[in-house]
């Protein structure tokens, strides 16, 4: 079995329930959730003029190389509806593999460590909160120290539970 974290994110209809919905959807698919993260909304960050966000992160386990997860999520991703035609641009779910185990990929489709991790407190809040003493590979500093480091100064804060309509 390996070890992955993966970044989870929605901003489009309800949003709480579209992230339950993908991590439910990890486990129909082979990949067993070990930890989940609080949920914290968050502003956008790139594109910015989109609704906020609610983000979590997940440690998952699995069979599955880095690959195969990537088409593992992208079929969750396609399946509740995510179409990516403005880049960074709303979207019902997005779940990016920030880390797998403590291996180095890059290729066209791929890249793990997640390259822009490192500058977006969105990822790093949630996953410090579950895995604060991963090392990461190519950093070789802990996400806890990853996030003290951080210059990113978007606001990220704890979701307070609420009926968002949908």
């Amino acid at each position: 079995m390996k070890t992955a974290y993966l970044s989870i994110g929605s901003n489009l209809g309800n949003r709480e329930d579209n992230i339950g919905d993908a991590i439910a959807a990890l486990a129909k698919r082979g990949i067993r959730v070990v930890k989940e993260s609080s949920l914290y909304e968050t502003e956008p960050v790139g594109f910015r003029d989109q609704g906020w966000f609610l983000n979590c992160a997940v440690e998952v386990e699995t069979t599955l190389g880095p690959a195969e997860l990537l088409e593992a999520i992208w079929g969750i991703e396609q399946s509740m509806g995510r179409h990516r035609t403005v880049p960074m641009g709303p979207r019902v779910i997005d779940i990016d593999i920030v880390l797998y185990d403590d291996q180095i990929v890059e290729n066209e489709n791929l890249s793990i460590p997640h390259p822009r991790m490192l500058a977006r407190n969105f990822v790093l809040v949630p996953l410090d909160e579950i895995a604060p003493h991963v090392l990461h590979p190519i950093a070789q500093k802990t996400i806890h120290e990853l996030l003290a480091d951080s210059r990113d100064s978007s606001e990220v804060r704890p979701w307070l539970k609420a009926d968002e309509g949908n």
